[in-house]
This record gives C-alpha cells, structure tokens and sequence, in this order.
C-alpha cells in the first residue's frame, strides 16, 4: 500500500516538476558515434542521441537521469524492483529507471551544475551570434538618418562662410615667435610679459620729465590705447567669428533632433552649455590632415600657430593636438562622427541636467547604434577596438573641456572680444 501510495504520488509530482523524455541543450557531456549504425538507448530502448553520463542514452533517459539524481526524493518501486524498462513504460517506475541507469554505467560525478549549464549555454548563444551577420535595427537606422540630415543641414562641409569671417592677421611674427622669445613657452604670459614692460617705460617717461610737453602723449587715454594694442591677440577676432558660427550651427544642429527636442528647454540649454566644445571639436577633426598637422577648411587653413595668436596657451593646444591626431588616425565614417556628436550631447552627467534617466537613455540608444554600425558596416579584423577608443576620445575631450574654458575667460580678461554667445555658453548660470 506505501508502494502504491508513492507511484501516486510520484506520477502527481511529474505533472507538476516532469521527469519527462525532453533535454535537449542541457549542458551535459556527451558523445557521439561518428558511423551510420542505428544507436540504442541501453535504458529503454529507444533511439539514442550519444552517450550521455557515459552511457548509450536517449534524451528521454538522459533527463531523467540527471534529474532524479538531483530530487532528494527516494524512489520506490510499487512492485518487487524488477521492472523492465521500455520506451512505453518508462514514466511507470521510475525507481526501476533508475536502477537501470546506474546498472548501464551512468555516472551523477559527470553532471554539470546549474552555473555550468548556463555558462555553457551562454557560450552558444554568443557563438550563434557571431556566426550570424549583425544588422542595424530599422530604429537605428532612423537614428543614424536623422543624424546626418541634420548634420548636413546646418554644418556646411565646403566653409565657404569662414571667407565672411574678420581675416586672419598677416603679422610676420607670430604671438609663438614671441613666446619663444621670453621663453616662457606661452603665448599669455608672452603677452602679459609685454604689457608690464611697456607700462614700466611710460610710468619711468612721465616721472622723468614731468613738466616735458611730450607728457601729454602719455595721458591715461593714450597710455590705455597703447597698451591694449601690446597686448592684442590677432586671429582672436576671426576665431570669435568662427566660434560663434559653429554655435549656432551645433544650436540649429540640436534642435533638429527629435530626442533633443523632446527634452525640458533646461536641460537642451544644460546639454548645449556642456557639449558645445566638444561638439566643435569633433566637427573639425573632419577637416584635419593627420599628414600635415593643417584644418583645412575650404578656402582657409589653420595651424596650432593661429590659436596660439588668439590668446590660447600650449598645455591646451599641445593636448589638443594630440587628440586630434588620434581620432583622425581611426579614420571614421562620417556616420561614426555624428553619432559621436550625439553621445557627447546626450551627456546626463552634464551640470544643471535635470531628467537624467531620459537623456541617459537617449545616449543608451546613440551609444549602441555606434556599437552595433561598427559591427555591420565595418570588415577589419580589428574593428571590436574601435568603439572603446572612440569613447576613450570622448572621455579625453571632457577633460580638455574645464581647461578650454579657464583660458577662454583670460583671455576676454586682456581683450574683452570674446563674442557674448562664447561667454553665455561657457558661464556657470542656467
């Protein structure tokens, strides 16, 4: 009656939890044989797959197994344990099934975990995954369209604006030369050096001869007038026209974005503030020749030597140099260059950001469609390395961005012709 009472209630508990005939992709060891000869379960009887916990299985059997052994239910057999197990009555008594697995060689020790199992089965996936050619979801393929359309529409490639711009100064000796000269290896302090020396004489001119009637040449107003010409940065003007140009562009380039516009006019204004820099950055490096050293935007060129005569000081420009050798050595698509644009503008982290789960999941989304294109459209073997050195590259901007910023305000601290849109995107204010 116990006997009995257990086959009840074992046939119940495989209705709930079965010790049913399936198993396939369950991480056991296992054999096959190579020949065509028709393979036995030595259990039941059926056809077998292989070997399975060394032994000649179906996978019916081969699930079984590996689940009674790990039930710590004890199995009993309802009639005098001497069953004979077959592929229709099988699932009768389990206890006898057992028995047989143990007597043909099935070993528990040759079980896998659970962990093991899944590490196994994540190793098929991932191989499947790279055997099947990846392919840009039609959402990113939205993404990468919406972001060229604007790129085009507000970033002209051709800078046949750059000519209306105030020209570049035609100065024979560079504000360069001139730092070399006092060795000080900046342009600023080169500048500064200058400005002090100059106000010296005159102060030492008026109180030599105070009474000279060339004293009036040096009166506050002249003596103002001249030492702001000492101090001039020459390009600065047309590099003010420039940078306000790019503004307006990466403003008119921001608001063409869907994702963008869909954000509280705090946070555009927050994310804009942050990755205006970067942004013009990225933008230029499209022109830069890794050859040369040279910006060559259509009818104009620019070197290091021109931002240095606006006022920018080497340890910036030295760095930023190098950056731009660096992402131009990785030979982007013009793709890659914008959705690098949007991940440095979807920035959550950015100062004043208020929703930032909404632009982290935009920038989520741009990131990943950079990911994904690089593994769709590119062929070289080395391709998986690109996408962490573009971040590298993001990440190297940030840092170059506080500095940019530092440099920019002492500047219109010696010449105060830095353009107001410059100052209102660098300032800290909301």
């Amino acid at each position: 009656m116990c006997c009995l009472l257990q086959l009840r209630m074992s046939k119940e508990l495989e209705e709930l939890s079965p010790l049913d005939d399936s198993g396939h992709g369950d991480g056991s060891e296992e054999e096959t044989e190579e020949d065509d000869e028709p393979k036995i379960c030595q259990v039941c009887g059926d056809k077998s797959t292989g070997y399975h916990f060394n032994a000649m299985t179906c996978e019916g059997c081969k699930g079984f197994f590996r689940r009674a052994m790990k039930r710590p239910a004890q199995l009993c057999c309802p009639f005098q344990n001497a069953c004979v197990i077959t592929k229709s009555n099988r699932r009768q008594c389990q206890s006898c099934r057992l028995q047989k697995c143990l007597s043909i060689g099935m070993k528990r020790e040759l079980i896998m975990s659970d962990e093991a199992v899944e590490k196994r089965r994540m190793q098929i996936r991932r191989k499947r995954m790279q055997e099947e050619p990846v392919t840009l979801s039609p959402q990113q393929e939205t993404v990468i369209q919406e972001l060229l359309t604007a790129h085009h529409k507000t970033f002209d490639m051709t800078c046949t604006n750059f000519i209306q711009f105030r020209p570049l100064d035609g100065d024979q000796e560079s504000m360069s030369e001139q730092g070399l000269k006092t060795n000080s290896g900046s342009v600023f302090h080169a500048a500064m050096h200058k400005t002090l020396s100059e106000d010296a004489m005159l102060q030492n001119d008026s109180f030599s001869s105070p009474s000279s009637p060339s004293s009036s040449f040096h009166s506050p107003e002249n003596k103002e007038r001249k030492q702001r010409k000492s101090v001039i940065f020459t390009t600065l003007p047309h590099f003010t026209d420039l940078t306000t140009h790019m503004i307006k562009n990466i403003i008119n380039f921001s608001k063409t974005l869907a994702m963008f516009r869909d954000l509280i006019i705090e946070d555009q204004i927050a994310l804009l503030k942050g990755a205006t820099f970067e942004i013009i950055l990225i933008h230029f490096n499209m022109f830069f020749n890794e050859e040369t050293g040279i910006w060559e935007c259509g009818p104009l060129q620019y070197c290091l030597d021109d931002a240095m005569r606006a006022g920018f000081q080497r340890h910036l420009l030295d760095h930023m140099m190098n950056f731009h050798y660096t992402l131009r050595k990785l030979h982007l698509h013009e793709e890659e260059y914008v959705l690098m644009q949007a991940i440095s503008l979807f920035s959550p982290d950015r100062p004043g950001v208020t929703h930032h789960s909404m632009i982290d999941r935009n920038q989520e989304i741009v990131a990943l469609t950079l990911k994904t294109y690089i593994e769709a459209k590119r062929s070289e073997p080395n391709k998986h390395l690109l996408y962490p050195k573009i971040m590298a590259c993001l990440t190297e901007m940030r840092s170059m961005n506080e500095e940019y910023t530092k440099q920019v305000l002492k500047i219109q601290d010696i010449q105060p012709d830095v353009s107001p849109l410059l100052l209102e995107i660098i300032s800290k204010d909301s």
